[in-house]
Formats: structure tokens, sequence, C-alpha cells
């Protein structure tokens, strides 16, 4: 199955500054998000996010929240962003049928979240070339565990090009001179 534009909803998973230092490859990951946060622009795709536990982590690395737009960031206290109230709400509302996660870290909120999401009926997407952990150990377990249980591994590229679909509607001169440099 493809990714559809008009399904799809991307998921920045606590991408948080004070959480970063720790995590590997923490630029790429931000670099990633960034790309696909701008991709998702482009192809009218909505863009939410969560944030574990601001109160005390902090909030999202500050150009990626400017990107995703903090009124579209939500605090919250599980690890699985859809069993918090308020991102819940917010993502039911998108009534999209496709989850594209990226983010961190990838062995606790993004697991969580996708395995959660697969279990509400989603079609559940993880960006592997836009998640990380601490240990990139636990990031490749994460991925085998997740694709066992029926999430969807794809890269950014891929993204891009399913939505895309074709190379001659409108965006993809755009998709092809900003995004595959």
């Amino acid at each position: 199955m493809l990714l559809d534009k008009n399904k799809s909803v991307l998921v920045v998973i606590d991408v948080q500054a004070k959480l970063l230092p720790g995590v590997h490859e923490q630029q790429q990951l931000v670099d990633n998000c960034k790309w696909l946060a701008r991709l998702a622009q482009l192809m009218d795709v909505p863009v939410i996010g969560s944030e574990q536990y601001p109160q005390g982590l902090g909030h999202t690395e500050e150009s990626l929240r400017e990107l995703v737009g903090a009124d579209k960031l939500f605090g919250k206290a599980h690890f699985a962003c859809i069993d918090d109230t308020e991102f819940g709400s917010a993502f039911r509302q998108l009534d999209r049928k496709q989850a594209i996660l990226c983010g961190m870290e990838s062995q606790a909120c993004v697991m969580q979240s996708a395995l959660r999401l697969l279990e509400e009926g989603y079609e559940v997407f993880v960006v592997a070339d836009s998640i990380s952990a601490r240990n990139p150990f636990d990031t490749e377990i994460a991925l085998r565990r997740m694709e066992k249980e029926g999430v969807k591994l794809i890269t950014r590229e891929m993204a891009g090009f399913e939505w895309m679909r074709r190379s001659d509607v409108a965006q993809f001169k755009a998709f092809s001179m900003e995004f595959l440099r």
C-alpha cells in the first residue's frame, strides 16, 4: 500500500531540545524531521506533534517548532501520543487514516505511538531514517518489532515520491529542486 497525501498526517514525536544532546545523530534527526515537515506543507499534508512532559523536558527544537507551529504541538504524559487526551482529540479531528511517524525516542514514544495507532485501526508508517534514540541498538530493535507487528517502514524520500505519485504535478519541480539535493 502506498501513502496517499489525502489520507496522511505527519506526526513529529518529542524532538525536544533538552533531550537532543543524548540522542544518536541528533542533527541528522532534526534535519530529516524538518525536511519531512516542509515536504508535508508542500503537499498539503497536515502536521501534528507531541512533546513529552514539556514542563520539565522543554519544547520541540526551535526551528522544527516554527515549521510545525506551536499550536500543533501537544504536551503529553503518555508515551503513546494517541493515548493523551489533547493530542488524541486533535489527531482524530484530522480524520486521516495514515499516520506517518518521525521523531524520538525509537524504543519508547515512537514505538508505543506506532503500536497504539495500529491497535486503533490506523495505517502506520515509520520513517526509519527520521527516528532516533540514545542507543542505536534500541532503534534497530524497535524497527524490527514495529515491522513484525505490522508497521510499514519507509524513508523520507519514499514518503516524498509516494505523496507526489507522478512527475507532472505542480509540486514535483519544487520537490526535485529543494528536497532531492
